[in-house]
């Protein structure tokens, strides 16, 4: 027993779902308890090597692409180039600040005790961790698993680290590759595909599925391969036979969607190809709960079979549909279970208002059904496109490609989903989640007045397409 305490939830894993889950059973009264094991620190996958450290090296090459760029927007430079070692290390400090803010700040500052070292199961009530210091038991009367993933690989073809890479590799190169081959065209893929093409790799993307961000709406897949295109050579429905490591780098075999057989050679391979569960070490053997595949199996409300012990993020298997692995998903449920075990009636999450977002360029982001899935659930639909190019603001960003996609239903006109492919996407997408929310129609958001010149406009023009009331300028 850790100092005789017994603590009301004990959380393993600090990424954005533990931590965020640990700091509101905190704010709720219960003693809270949280365990790491990355030597790393504190933040997890999305902060230690994902979502937060992609985006900083994505920000910079957007910025390096407006520069290059720099004549039409009336900037005179010379010599504009990039210091590669520089951008790592502005990234590596991003991550170290907000890994410390975590344990140094959020953690003292909620009164959550922290264990580092590795963290198992015996039963519901216990947790071992095994740290520099030896083993110490942490009782407890609740524990919530947020362990989240790690990248898959692909049979037959092994990481690595040096010329075949996972996404947690390519964040630690020493320098640009001259060819880079991404196996896998989702969000990560497009992410690492986008930036190292700007960044002056010649980057091939092949994809087994017929389109490119395959969970986003077919349209908006399709006008964002249209754009991406333009930056690299985009193979989809395309099978990779074999890989083959050689002298100066990799070459992968592939079939095209058309049956031809091609090869292509690069200075590195990334395998972007889905991430699975961590789960190895826990001993769930000592309690009820069930895997799938790895993946642990909760209800809707986040509770495993075994009772007091909950699971959140990318570790979940769902009763009855796919778990999205997103790091505000682990946020929303972790915040969800901590609240239940404080008392409150919180009602489980409805994945279908959950929004994606992919920080290539041009970004998407969508957040409700797509026009498919409203078609296939039987609603009567109707649609309402607006071209990011007939608006003024985009274009004095000099990034006027793209469109935002209203699915309305016709009857009640509630909106059933929101999609766009433009600039700023991801950060626009947040008005069509809380319409969704509030269960808003396409009227409501036309009549709200936004203002000019601005990206959300795109919005408001698209839901009056809906009604075939948009002012294409």
């Amino acid at each position: 027993m850790a100092n005789g305490e017994i603590f009301d939830v004990t959380v393993i894993g600090t990424g954005p779902g533990g931590y965020v889950a640990a700091v509101r059973a905190a704010q709720m009264g219960l003693k809270t308890a949280i365990v790491e094991r990355d030597p790393a620190g504190c933040g997890g996958t999305c902060l230690q090597r994902g979502c937060i450290p992609t985006k900083a090296l994505l920000h910079t090459a957007d910025l390096y692409e407006d520069f290059k760029n720099r004549k039409e927007y009336g900037i005179v430079a010379e010599n504009v180039g990039l210091d590669f070692p520089a951008v790592m290390s502005r990234k590596d400090r991003i991550v170290l600040r907000l890994s410390k803010g975590i344990e140094t700040y959020l953690f003292k500052k909620n009164k959550i005790t922290l264990f580092k070292g590795h963290g198992r199961l015996e039963g519901a009530k216990a947790v071992v961790v095994k740290g520099e210091g030896g083993e110490t038991r942490v009782d407890t009367k609740n524990v919530i698993l947020a362990t989240g993933s790690r990248p898959k690989s692909l049979p037959g073809i092994t990481p690595d680290g040096k010329t075949i890479l996972t996404s947690d590799d390519i964040l630690k190169l020493k320098e640009i590759p001259k060819s880079l081959v991404v196996i896998g065209a989702g969000a990560v893929g497009m992410e690492f595909a986008s930036m190292f093409a700007r960044f002056g790799s010649t980057v091939t993307v092949i994809e087994m599925l017929p389109r490119i961000l395959p969970l986003e709406d077919a349209e908006i897949s399709a006008e964002a391969h249209k754009v991406l295109a333009k930056q690299m050579t985009i193979h989809t429905g395309a099978k990779t036979e074999a890989v083959l490591k050689t002298a100066n780098g990799v070459e992968v075999g592939f079939h095209t969607a058309q049956g031809e057989s091609k090869t292509v050679t690069a200075d590195l391979l990334l395998l972007a190809v889905g991430r699975g569960p961590v789960t190895d070490g826990l001993n769930l053997e000592s309690t009820k709960a069930q895997l799938d595949r790895g993946y642990v199996k909760t209800s809707a409300l986040m509770a495993t079979d075994e009772p007091g012990l909950y699971a959140i993020g990318d570790v979940v298997a769902l009763p009855d549909r796919p778990h999205p692995q997103l790091a505000h998903v682990a946020s929303a449920e972790g915040i969800g279970v901590a609240e239940r075990l404080a008392g409150h009636a919180v009602e489980a999450l409805n994945y279908d208002r959950i929004p994606s977002a992919t920080y290539c360029r041009p970004e998407t982001a969508g957040v409700g059904l797509t026009e498919a899935e409203a078609k296939k659930r039987g609603y009567d639909v109707r649609v309402g496109r607006f071209n990011f190019g007939s608006l003024a603001k985009p274009r004095i960003l000099g990034h006027p490609e793209g469109l935002v996609k209203v699915v309305s239903e016709a009857k009640y006109d509630e909106v059933l989903g929101v999609h766009m492919v433009g600039p700023h996407a991801t950060d626009l997408i947040s008005e069509a989640c809380v319409a969704l929310r509030l269960e808003a129609t396409t009227e409501e958001i036309f009549r709200t007045v936004h203002p000019h010149p601005t990206l959300p406009e795109a919005l408001m023009q698209a839901a009056e397409a809906v009604y075939g009331h948009a002012i294409d300028a």
